[in-house]
């Protein structure tokens, strides 16, 4: 259990910079640039998701982990958005995080 979710957080770490990372660090460089740095990080991303997934498919139910995989990622692009992009904090986070509570009740309650 807590090796699938250490996986995911990795995971999610890579995943985020390959989506995000790009925009801040190469917005002036060509979009072939920025694609092929992305796919290459993404490769890290991959192998770190994929054994999570196959190690948490054995404790918990696909929807389980996909809740558990959407919590881990807002909780990285959080703080990724706010410490590495420098955007603000706003009450939209905290109301995205409700949902996200809200969903995690549903989807692991009996």
């Amino acid at each position: 259990m807590i090796k699938t979710i250490g996986l995911l957080l990795l995971s999610n770490i890579f995943m985020t910079y390959a989506w995000y990372g790009h925009l801040k660090t190469l917005g002036s460089k060509p979009l072939w640039i920025a694609i092929a740095a992305s796919w290459g990080v993404a490769f890290f991303e991959y192998c770190f998701q994929v054994p999570a997934n196959r190690i948490g498919f054995t404790h918990f139910s696909l929807a389980q982990l996909k809740i558990i995989q959407e919590v881990i990622t807002m909780v990285v692009f959080s703080v990724f958005a706010i410490f590495f992009m420098k955007e603000p904090l706003n009450r939209n986070f905290l109301y995205a995080s409700f949902c996200l509570v809200g969903a995690v009740y549903f989807i692991f309650r009996k």
